[in-house]
């Protein structure tokens, strides 16, 4: 394959053709995806997936000053809620450095109002790590550079991320590496299978004290 350089500026709101297409190529530090549900998507090797438990259904924000991962695939599927179901993209990074992470969700509480349960970690020189990162998003900004990427690929013939795939004939997109700056992301659930967030920080703080 030729060494192929994407460039994206400045990401809005995903689109969804159908409830079973991703029409923009997103990312993610943050699991669960896709219109005609990935039943079984993942396999058992990929031990940690975002669809592996029911999600809340409340949306919460990470941001990041720079990511820089290795083996990224993307595709769309439903991530499982209590009542309800949501769709979603499916982003899965086999490697992930993370500078300036936060990670911010505002919950309503009787009598106190809005409350933030905040997050930070890797602010310093040494960032957060995170292996075999899946996040289930709705929607991602920032300034991207894509390497070695594939879009319309067929979901089931993703190889970047080794154990994660979607169903056969699903809309699909791959990159061997991507760099994300200003990252500005809306998710639902996100899990890894190790993740070392050096000079955490963790505050719940009344009022809305999002990360943007």
């Amino acid at each position: 394959m030729s060494d192929r350089t994407v460039h994206a500026q400045g990401f809005g709101r995903t689109r969804w053709r159908r409830v079973a297409l991703v029409t923009v190529p997103t990312l993610a530090v943050s699991g669960c995806l896709f219109g005609a549900m990935a039943e079984g998507a993942l396999a058992a090797s990929f031990g940690v997936s975002a669809d592996s438990f029911t999600v809340s259904g409340a949306s919460f924000q990470i941001s990041a000053r720079l990511l820089e991962g290795r083996g990224l695939e993307q595709f769309g599927t439903l991530a499982r809620g209590k009542h309800e179901v949501y769709p979603e993209a499916l982003t899965g990074i086999r490697t992930a450095d993370i500078y300036g992470l936060c990670q911010s969700v505002v919950q309503d509480v009787p009598i106190l109002g809005p409350v933030t349960l905040r997050l930070t970690a890797g602010r310093g020189a040494e960032p957060v790590h995170a292996d075999r990162l899946v996040a289930d998003l709705h929607r991602l900004r920032g300034d991207t550079l894509f390497r070695n990427i594939n879009f319309g690929q067929d979901a089931s013939t993703l190889t970047e991320f080794p154990g994660l795939e979607g169903p056969p004939g699903a809309f699909g997109e791959q990159a061997s590496a991507v760099t994300i700056r200003h990252l500005r992301q809306d998710t639902r659930a996100l899990s890894a299978a190790t993740m070392r967030m050096p000079g955490l920080d963790l505050q719940v703080l009344r009022g809305d004290r999002s990360c943007y």
